[in-house]
Parts: C-alpha cells; sequence; structure tokens
C-alpha cells in the first residue's frame, strides 16, 4: 500500500511525496503556478507546437532551392534529428528517493511530454552519505537554494551531490523535501550508533 501526497497544493503543485513501507520519493515535476497569482500553469518542457512545424516548412521551402539533392536530404535530416534531440531530452521530473536504510537515490527522468524515455539515477548509500543540506548560489541577480546530500568517497574526499539540480524548485519545495529526508538519515545515524 502506498500514499501519495500534494503537501504544498496552493503554492507549489509540483511537489509529489509518494509514501511506500521503507521507500519514499520527493518528486519534483517540471512545471509551476506562475508567480503573479493567476493560477496559470508554467511548463518547463514542451511538445511539439506550431513553431517547430513552421520552423520545418520554411525550411522544407527553402531547401527546395538547392539543387544540390544530397545536401538538401542531409540539410533536411540533420533537422529533424537536431528537432527531435531537443523534445526528447527535455526534463520531466527530477527525484529523490529515500531507500530507508539503504540510502539515497537521485533520478533524473527526460522525454516527450506524455512519454518519459530515459531515466538517470544516482544511488547514495547510507554508509557514504554524511549529511543532507541544504545550500545557496547566485544565479544571475537572483539567490536560488538547493539541496545537496554531502557523502565521503572510497577514496575518502568529500562529494558533493545536488539533487533537483535542472529543475531546481523553489525554497518553500526544498526546504519540505529537506524537512523529510534530513528525518530519515537523522533515524539512521541511530541506528547505526546503535
Amino acid at each position: 500500500m502506498y500514499r501519495v501526497s500534494y503537501p504544498l497544493p496552493l503554492t507549489n503543485p509540483e511537489l509529489i511525496i509518494i509514501e511506500k513501507p521503507g521507500y519514499t520519493e520527493y518528486r519534483v515535476e517540471n512545471w509551476r503556478l506562475a508567480r503573479d497569482g493567476s493560477g496559470h500553469v508554467v511548463y518547463g518542457f514542451s511538445g511539439y507546437t506550431w513553431k517547430d512545424m513552421l520552423l520545418i516548412a520554411v525550411l522544407s521551402f527553402f531547401l527546395q532551392r538547392v539543387h544540390n539533392t544530397s545536401f538538401r536530404a542531409l540539410a533536411m535530416a540533420a533537422c529533424f534529428v537536431a528537432l527531435f534531440w531537443t523534445k526528447t531530452t527535455q526534463i520531466l521530473s527530477e527525484s529523490l528517493i529515500v531507500i530507508e536504510p539503504h540510502g539515497i537515490q537521485l533520478e533524473t527522468c527526460r522525454g516527450l511530454p506524455s512519454i518519459p524515455l530515459q531515466t538517470t539515477r544516482r544511488f547514495i548509500p547510507a554508509s557514504a552519505l554524511e549529511c543532507v543540506i541544504i545550500n545557496e548560489a547566485l544565479q544571475r541577480w537572483n539567490v536560488r537554494y538547493y539541496l545537496a546530500a554531502l557523502s565521503k568517497g572510497k577514496d575518502g574526499k568529500p562529494t558533493v551531490h545536488v539533487a533537483f539540480e535542472n529543475i531546481l524548485p523553489y525554497f518553500p519545495v526544498v526546504l519540505e523535501i529537506y524537512r523529510g529526508v534530513h528525518d530519515a538519515v537523522h533515524d539512521w545515524d541511530h541506528l547505526r550508533a546503535s
């Protein structure tokens, strides 16, 4: 049995928490509500739009003027591959999964809006995990908060793993995730000390 919750439904509904026994997933989808209070959804990804089709039509028109058919075919193929690549490598969601008491896993899901095509995963074992922190960084003229996991490598050197590095959710989302992950990691520390 599992439970799905939206802890910030009015301000940040893109945060989804999925809880199962021994497993908690903090998923941030790549969309958010507009900050002007209108309630409009701002997507961080897009499907094929009329602009993409217009671009293909304009390229087709101009490439028909080229008399070298091999160059024309190569140029059209390159345009289609570039368009396909940009659409299928969009970030759909990012997750931080707490697998008690084994460790945490960072996931990035890429693909078309309705079809996830690729998932990238990084696992950080509990034995290597030092702590989970909220850090701040300057991005242009803004201060952005991000969640990071500090771990010890096999050689003893510290490593920083940034969660949600592509989406960079707003502070209330980062804080909500931090509280849940910090509580779980703190419980592991007590289990290790016993």
